[in-house]
């Protein structure tokens, strides 16, 4: 430290601060939110955290400094941490006719308070959707409102709530629905559903979920006004909304974990978890299942439209008695917020 000059020591002051913040985001996955909700809030910036470590790191390398050792071992610690935000490649296998796709789509409503401005917009997610003609459909957000036909589907789970806009979620499938719920809990936004699907021989429990929305306007500018505004009313700030959110996700998590420990069926777990792949929430769920973008994605992964930022907050999990095949995220097709993500499995034989 002695060696430094004043300005690498500046820089060495905000590498520690840094440090500090990265290791604390690696723990808070096994964290409840409730317990620190609002250092929860730094697992949406984790990736942020693991890439300004590596530019410390190129730093302290270029000046041949040994301050570029506590950059390295936390990037070192946090590979496990890179194929959830980062798929380098993809490792599909060949289709077989015993697959099964899965897609999970949040359709905002397909558009129904025009908040794309054109009115074709639901007529082109149900042309995607048969085009692309997935086995097993988890929508967030659906509502009948829209007139959008998928009858092409024999079996549905919907569930909806509302006086004149009804709006909720929907399981679509080819394969028999023989059981159908809603683990709604009073008094939080949006839910889970689940149905169980006969597939030839096999049984598989398919869940949807839509946890609690943390209400952040994929519009980076839009964020920057409306943090300026509460900070004016000194109201409600940004991170209190987000903690409040994180802490009703725990809730749902808790009630999904404890129904599915019921469940003897292999199990897919389908929807928009309104969180980040470093959370609590995401680590609970996920639980022994695989994350299909982590088995056979590429890339990014994005699935939020968010500026400047591949958030990725919409999953599909599937059972270790499955095979995870294919994972496409559909990010050319922008007709929600949302874009649709779809996988290929096969049971293991």
């Amino acid at each position: 430290m002695k060696k430094l000059s004043w300005f690498n020591k500046v820089v060495y002051g905000f590498n520690i601060m840094l440090i500090l913040l990265t290791i604390i985001a690696y723990v808070l996955p096994f964290l409840a939110p409730k317990a620190f909700p609002l250092l929860s809030v730094l697992t949406l910036i984790l990736p942020l955290f693991l890439l300004l470590n590596a530019l410390f790191f190129i730093y302290w390398l270029l000046q041949l400094k040994r301050q570029l050792i506590f950059s390295g071992i936390i990037l070192l610690l946090g590979i496990t941490f890179i194929n959830k935000f980062y798929k380098f490649s993809s490792n599909e296998v060949k289709t077989e006719e015993k697959d099964f796709t899965v897609m999970s789509y949040n359709v905002r409503l397909f558009n129904l308070f025009e908040w794309i401005e054109d009115d074709t917009v639901g007529d082109q997610i149900l042309s995607f959707v048969n085009e692309k003609n997935p086995d097993i459909l988890c929508v967030q957000e659906y509502s009948e409102n829209a007139n959008i036909d998928l009858r092409v589907y024999k079996y549905k789970a919907v569930f909806m709530e509302g006086n004149k806009i009804k709006t909720g979620q929907a399981i679509f499938s080819k394969f028999p629905i023989f059981n159908q719920g809603n683990l709604q809990i009073k008094d939080i936004g949006n839910n889970i559903t689940f149905a169980d699907i006969k597939k030839g021989k096999d049984t598989i429990r398919v869940y949807n979920i839509h946890l609690q929305s943390i209400k952040i306007s994929p519009d980076v500018n839009e964020i920057s006004e409306h943090v300026e505004t509460i900070n004016k009313n000194k109201s409600q700030q940004v991170f209190t909304r987000i903690r409040d959110a994180f802490k009703k996700q725990e809730q749902q998590a808790e009630v999904l974990v404890n129904h599915r420990k019921e469940c003897n069926y292999p199990i897919i777990i389908a929807g928009d978890m309104n969180n980040s792949a470093f959370s609590y929430v995401y680590r609970s769920i996920k639980g022994n299942l695989n994350d299909c973008f982590e088995e056979a994605g590429k890339g990014f992964g994005q699935t939020y439209k968010f500026k400047y930022y591949p958030a990725r907050i919409d999953y599909i999990f599937a059972d270790k008695r499955m095979k995870v095949k294919s994972f496409t995220n559909f990010s050319e097709f922008q007709n929600s917020d949302h874009f649709p993500v779809m996988a290929r499995v096969s049971f293991v034989e």
